[in-house]
């Protein structure tokens, strides 16, 4: 579903994105960048934080390792890093610990996921990540673009996992999920924090519990206390609101960066 762009309106593309935006965040970015001098691999940061690269291995909505994850590890500014540090040790006093999915993207890990949602035959983890939909409505719904704030380098997936029970919290919703159901709001407000029950935008009616959706409450809170903005459509999904980075798309590769 990539456009066809004639010569004219390529020359005039910078300006173009630069005026409408291209990702989920409806960010300006348009310069392309290899340098990663400003990044540091999270872990070195925050040591508590569990690794789970779901774009490394196979348990994605893809079905492969995406390209650009070369190890199973997760790379951040140095400012968001710093950040999520501080969120770290706040859901830490709470008896949890912070379980990463992904941060840094490189701009072949996005082309690689526009790739396969032009693909439209290749269903293979539709009953996994989206089996109310058709993948043809991908773009058209928005949950494939072929612009990511996570290129930027200061967004993160993640959630929360209990000390105590030694499980990953129970969100009702699997990362990734295409679908309302991983709405913030769904059944509840996120700014008061209430659980209402309100599912009529699931189209099969599917719900979360009070608990699930406290848990979701949990995450966020944290997030928002130090510096984060959420994203209306994820409730994995987190932006440092001070991006370092707000005009720039990295192209390094996921990797261990070593001090």
């Amino acid at each position: 579903m990539k456009k066809t762009i004639k010569p004219l309106i390529l020359a005039l593309l910078p300006l173009m994105i630069a005026s409408c935006g291209s990702d989920k965040e409806k960010n300006v970015a348009v310069s392309p960048t290899d340098d990663h001098s400003q990044f540091v691999t999270l872990t070195d940061v925050v040591p508590d934080a569990i690794m789970e690269i779901r774009y490394y291995g196979t348990y994605n909505f893809v079905g492969t390792r995406i390209d650009g994850y070369e190890e199973p590890t997760a790379l951040l500014t140095r400012q968001a890093a710093d950040s999520l540090r501080a969120v770290s040790d706040d859901v830490k006093a709470l008896g949890y610990r912070l379980k990463i999915y992904d941060a840094y993207r490189p701009q072949k890990g996005v082309d690689h996921f526009v790739r396969w949602a032009e693909n439209i035959p290749d269903t293979m983890m539709k009953r996994y990540f989206y089996p109310d939909l058709d993948k043809s409505v991908l773009f058209e719904q928005e949950y494939i673009y072929e612009k990511s704030g996570h290129t930027r380098g200061s967004t993160v997936d993640l959630t929360l996992f209990d000390m105590r029970t030694e499980k990953e919290v129970d969100m009702g919703g699997t990362f990734d999920w295409f679908g309302p159901e991983s709405h913030p709001d769904f059944c509840g407000d996120p700014e008061t924090g209430k659980y209402t029950g309100d599912n009529h935008k699931s189209p099969v009616k599917r719900s979360i519990t009070p608990q699930q959706f406290a848990n979701r409450m949990i995450l966020r809170q944290a997030m928002l206390r130090h510096g984060f903005k959420p994203l209306d459509s994820e409730w994995w999904h987190f932006t440092l609101k001070d991006e370092p980075f707000p005009d720039t798309y990295f192209t390094f590769p996921v990797k261990q960066i070593k001090q």
